[in-house]
């Protein structure tokens, strides 16, 4: 969940999580803060409950003067809350942690650079044209199960546009993206995103999967997801879902380019953006799935923007000119 400047400066929002971006300026100064272990056993008191300026000074076994200069730091930062109330010897400065969890975002060079027009389309999870899949399967929406688990005939549902967690063994998904590029581009790189990962039994630190990628029937390339994750739970998920369940993916970017295909960088195939005839069809096939033959047939959890680590859904960027 990621939480832009005005809600940081907003002492009413209250919230678990705050993501915070190594390449934006003013996240780097809450990183900066944070490197303090004084700091740090500030923000591990507060985890207790409030407590005034005087009690953390107290507690640390620090000058109240050293640990009124870190709150401030911490509180400028929007990191703590401070509430001035009536003591027995003035006015109390009492603290309230804002965020239980931070997480950092490490840039990647796979972003698109925008030096020509990029036109993008979120799609989500739920909203498949197709799909073929063998159990272990299932869906689930924010609210609860959709259908019955380990039956496909569930993913006809028509309540299935919902999903916000899918998992299959093998086959895969189809999604129809409207093609809304303008008329007569040429499209010269494009970007897809999703959080994704193997699917085991409840869930398996080592459990490998070989996931592919077609778009436009053309066969992307294989990546091979390390694991079924659950040893965190994910940040996203309802309070309903059990911690023995899957819990997150990771955010994996496929890239086609005018010179071949990349998963996070790294050489997949000669597929280039030109060979998908992106401009020939009203619309972007995405299809994602395991093979039957596939070296591991570990399956996969597909997750949307209510599930797991990664506020987003499937997100689809072309770079034309």
């Amino acid at each position: 969940m990621e939480v832009n400047a005005r809600d940081q400066s907003d002492p009413t929002h209250v919230s678990p999580t705050l993501v915070l971006r190594s390449d934006r300026g003013r996240d780097l100064a809450i990183i900066k803060a944070l490197a303090n272990e004084t700091r740090v056993q500030i923000l591990s008191e507060l985890a207790e409950g409030l407590h005034s300026v005087g009690d953390l000074a107290q507690s640390l076994a620090l000058p109240l003067s050293t640990v009124s200069q870190h709150v401030k730091k911490l509180e400028h930062c929007g990191l703590i809350h401070i509430e001035e109330k009536p003591g027995e010897r003035g006015t109390q400065r009492i603290c309230q942690r804002v965020y239980d969890r931070i997480v950092i975002d490490l840039p990647t060079h796979e972003a698109p650079s925008h030096e020509h027009p990029i036109w993008e389309f979120t799609w989500p999870v739920g909203a498949y044209s197709d799909f073929e899949v063998t159990p272990t399967c299932g869906l689930t929406s924010e609210l609860g199960l959709i259908g019955l688990t380990d039956d496909p005939s569930s993913f006809y549902e028509p309540n299935h546009p919902q999903a916000q967690l899918i998992w299959f063994k093998c086959g895969y998904l189809e999604y129809r993206i409207p093609n809304r590029l303008p008329a007569r581009v040429s499209p010269r790189n494009l970007w897809l995103t999703m959080e994704i990962c193997s699917e085991a039994p409840m869930y398996h630190p080592d459990w490998p999967s070989d996931i592919t990628l077609w778009i436009n029937g053309i066969e992307i390339g294989t990546w091979t997801s390390p694991a079924d994750f659950g040893d965190q739970r994910g940040l996203l998920n309802p309070s309903w879902w059990e911690d023995r369940n899957t819990q997150h993916g990771l955010l994996k970017g496929w890239r086609v380019t005018e010179r071949g295909s990349y998963m996070d960088g790294i050489h997949l195939s000669g597929i280039t953006c030109k060979d998908l005839n992106l401009m020939d069809h009203p619309y972007i096939s995405v299809r994602i799935g395991v093979k039957s033959d596939a070296r591991h047939v570990g399956g996969i959890n597909l997750f949307g923007r209510k599930f797991g680590n990664y506020e987003q859904d499937i997100v689809l960027r072309v770079e034309y000119i």
